[in-house]
């Protein structure tokens, strides 16, 4: 068994010291009660304003802000993960997840595949590598990145090259609920894996966040869940309920994938082609008004 503290927070944006400062001693709380690891929001570091990090923060800056993360967990003795962006060398912006050990060693490293909103596409770039897998004492970790989760794609393919333990930093503002409340745990029950997720919490750059972080369970029980204001969470996660989960109903051993290819081959077009169709004279729901 692990130990897996969870912040949550609000962040000030383009305040690295303060907000790093607030990771600094999330750490320090997180370590004394025995945590192993100390999960953060996403863009936690520099806070989360897609536009104003792109406009006001120096890519040259970057090295050293990641240098004091790996020193906060290497003073702490703790492994940590942030998320910040990251700039490739063509130039493109990418918001990342990084976990890095108790002396600071990087250990795994992420970049979001699916942004949100306008001013995310606008800010950076989209990536396109799968979830990595590293052992982290004796469990199966990977990462994903907030609306990533969304998708059972990203989680399944985590899920498949073997993850136990899916960490997750994400900025959810208030009006999803639903997130956390419902997909998250479904996502941890179909892919059978724990998965933590630390959104921030309170007002930054006129966003509102919901909070509400979660961390569920490989069978989709509540671990521990946070409400609205700023929380350091706690919970016990270990690969056994992982494993014991897909002893039980197997479904990564179960899946077709084979099928599930032919099953998506060329079928989008056909499909909206045959829904969008009007209905016609004597066909139910002619004369009817549509939902969407």
């Amino acid at each position: 068994m692990v130990l897996l503290a969870l912040l949550q927070a609000n962040a000030a944006v383009l305040d690295v010291e303060a907000n790093c400062g607030a990771v600094d001693n999330a750490a320090r709380t997180a370590a004394a009660a025995g945590a192993r690891v100390l999960l953060t929001p996403e863009l936690f570091p520099v806070g989360y304003a897609p536009l104003r990090v792109r406009d006001g923060l120096d890519p040259a800056r970057l090295p050293s802000i990641r240098r004091k993360l790996a020193d906060i967990a290497r003073r702490n003795g703790i492994a940590l993960v942030y998320s910040l962006p990251a700039v490739t060398a063509d130039g493109r912006w990418h918001i990342t997840a990084t976990l890095v050990d108790h002396d600071g060693a990087e250990l795994l490293n992420y970049a979001k595949v699916h942004l949100f909103g306008a001013e995310e596409r606008k800010a950076f770039s989209p990536a396109s590598e799968p979830p990595a897998v590293v052992d982290f004492h004796g469990i199966k970790t990977s990462m994903v990145i907030c609306y990533d989760v969304e998708f059972p794609e990203a989680v399944r393919a985590a899920a498949t090259r073997g993850a136990e333990l899916l960490l997750v930093p994400t900025a959810l503002a208030q009006g999803f609920d639903s997130v956390p409340q419902i997909l998250l745990r479904a996502r941890a029950l179909e892919s059978q894996l724990t998965v933590a997720y630390a959104n921030h919490a309170g007002e930054e750059d006129g966003c509102e966040f919901l909070g509400g972080s979660v961390i569920a369970g490989a069978d989709g029980s509540l671990l521990a869940a946070a409400g609205p204001a700023p929380e350091l969470l706690f919970a016990e996660v270990s690969a056994a309920s992982a494993r014991n989960a897909r002893e039980v109903v197997p479904y990564l051993r179960e899946r077709r994938p084979d099928l599930y290819r032919d099953w998506e081959s060329g079928v989008p077009e056909a499909g909206l082609a045959a829904s969008a169709r009007p209905a016609a004279a004597g066909e139910a729901g002619a004369g009817g008004s549509s939902t969407y």
